[in-house]
């Protein structure tokens, strides 16, 4: 599962696979710890469950070095997930007649510090200034006047633009989004990407970023310039150039609160008062500031080939089997990084995501097994890159290998925690379209209860890969176990002990029940099979945020 507010303290401190650090090796185990643990692994199962856990054991095996996006383990990974839709009956949906469909990533990182300047007065890297990245050009030179516009928010009711032109302009901005906004709002809004596509669509030609004063005194521009050239991901186009995640416009620069005020200069209100009305502590508006800035950037630019798996099960019915809904499941990890206690550096993502390739995997065995295809035809896909950024479904959603129109849904498995006897299942993102009363219903038919979003300060709908579906105005849900009974406890424990650590492998604390994980494959596959069988296509909810906003079906 990706977590944005994270994912710079991941790439630093896993995404030693992709650089060169050498990475001392763990002490071997002894002989009786092997033995232990080989007992543990091969301990017999009923066929149903030793089949989910057999797909975990090669996925999650230490020889897969914890499947980083672009690495030679994980196209190994993606190719035995090939082999298995091949081996469930699916066809090939991939490029060319094949499962696999070629993903162009790319790492990016700042190539040296910048240079920022106001009026021609230059900034202080690391004190006032860090460079930003700009995935569309290894050397860029933007100069210009900057407009000041708050959080950069335009939704009904709000508006942070109003009053100010910024045509060919830099628009600055401050992360985070306001109070008042449901979590899942706040989350879309609070992103700099969201900010950078708003700026695009207003006309600017990049965003630079303001540290406020009071963030600045938690934590100083300066704690974060070792990381300045930290890398990130995107995906390159067909003519070679990047992709800005979002769609927006590059975000060049990263201003602390010193440099922030040196750019208010002259503009009739100080930073700090700025600053201060976003808090409600006065009344905000956009500001036309003064000075000229230019910032100069190099952004190293590495391709990191890659690739989405992809098969399809035709629909039986002529008059919906155009129709296509897709199960999703992300299959890279986090790959190589700092050893634990034991020594350990390999990050196998068990149940990060090897329990959600697993359970897609099985449901498309299930449909088989069933003798009775589906209505709507339904595309099993599993993504690269969402450890990066929803970076592998950002690229699918974007060049999809079916026509685009015929997307109608998406149900996504990202970390399935099954260490407990759940009795009830969880929909992010149910509340806003008819997949939300189709899940309530399938999860019935399975026994199983239907729970409403129990963590909602979390906006775990827009954190993993069905967002990049909805950002294309397709429904979609994301589904859990439920945190029922000793669900919660089950989570915590897991968020505690196991997340994004060499622990999360196939014998973990608390270990793996796979029963429950087999109860979970069997309600994904009532849950798509009542989608595939509806008789009308989901639809968003009359008025709702998400579909409104991305012009979706059934949402005006």
């Amino acid at each position: 599962m990706f977590r944005p507010a994270l994912l710079l303290g991941l790439l630093i401190s896993t995404a030693g696979i992709a650089q060169d650090a050498p990475i001392a090796p763990a002490p071997a185990p002894t002989a009786a710890e092997l033995t232990a643990r080989n007992a543990a692994v091969n301990a017999e199962l009923p066929a149903a469950q030793a089949a989910m856990k057999a797909h975990v054991m090669f996925l999650a095996s230490d020889a897969m070095r914890g499947r980083d996006a672009g690495s030679p383990e994980y196209a190994i990974a993606a190719n035995y997930v090939a082999s298995q839709f091949y081996a469930a009956g699916l066809r090939p949906a991939g490029d060319d007649g094949s499962y696999l469909q070629n993903v162009p990533l790319i790492r990016m990182n700042a190539a040296d510090k910048g240079q920022v300047s106001l009026n021609g007065q230059a900034l202080t890297f690391g004190e006032e200034y860090l460079p930003g990245i700009n995935p569309q050009a290894p050397e860029s030179m933007t100069e210009g006047k900057v407009v000041y516009v708050g959080y950069g928010i335009v939704r009904p009711g709000r508006d942070d633009y109003a009053g100010v032109d910024v045509r060919g302009k830099i628009v600055a901005v401050v992360r985070g989004a306001p109070q008042g906004l449901d979590s899942e709002e706040s989350a879309h809004f609070g992103g700099i990407a969201t900010k950078a596509a708003i700026a695009r669509a207003k006309g600017a030609v990049a965003v630079i970023s303001l540290q406020t004063p009071e963030a600045a005194q938690r934590s100083p521009l300066s704690k974060s310039a070792a990381g300045y050239d930290s890398p990130s991901v995107s995906w390159a186009a067909p003519d070679g150039v990047g992709h800005v995640m979002g769609g927006g416009v590059p975000t060049i620069a990263t201003l602390g609160a010193a440099g922030a005020e040196k750019l208010f200069a002259g503009s009739g209100t100080s930073w700090a008062g700025a600053a201060a009305a976003l808090s409600g502590k006065g009344k905000f508006r956009a500001v036309a500031l003064k000075p000229t800035m230019a910032v100069t950037i190099k952004t190293a630019i590495t391709p990191l080939p890659s690739y989405n798996v992809a098969g399809i099960l035709p629909g039986s019915d002529r008059s919906v089997a155009a129709e296509t809904v897709v199960l999703s499941a992300h299959l890279d990890h986090v790959g190589v990084g700092s050893p634990n206690a034991k020594g350990d550096t390999i990050y196998n993502g068990a149940m990060d995501n090897a329990v959600g390739i697993a359970s897609l995997i099985e449901e498309a065995k299930r449909f088989k097994a069933a003798g009775k295809p589906p209505r709507r035809s339904i595309l099993f896909l599993a993504v690269t890159a969402e450890e990066k950024g929803l970076v592998g479904s950002d690229y699918f959603a974007n060049h999809p290998t079916i026509d685009k129109a015929r997307i109608v849904a998406d149900v996504n498995l990202d970390m399935p925690i099954i260490t407990y006897k759940f009795t009830d299942v969880i929909a992010f993102g149910a509340a806003r379209s008819t997949l939300g009363d189709i899940v309530k219903r399938a999860a019935a038919q399975a026994g199983a209860s239907f729970s409403p979003d129990p963590m909602p300060e979390m906006a775990l709908f827009v954190r993993s890969d069905h967002y990049r579906f909805v950002q294309q105005g397709v429904p979609s849900v994301f589904l859990w176990p439920g945190t029922s009974g000793p669900g919660k406890a089950a989570v915590d424990a897991f968020f505690a002990n196991n997340y994004h650590k060499p622990s999360d492998e196939v014998v973990q604390g608390p270990p793996i029940d796979w029963q429950s994980g087999e109860r979970f494959i069997n309600v994904n596959y009532q849950i798509a099979r009542d989608i595939a069988d509806a008789p009308a296509r989901p639809a968003w909810n009359k008025g709702d945020f998400f579909g409104t906003l991305y012009n979706g079906y059934g949402a005006k």
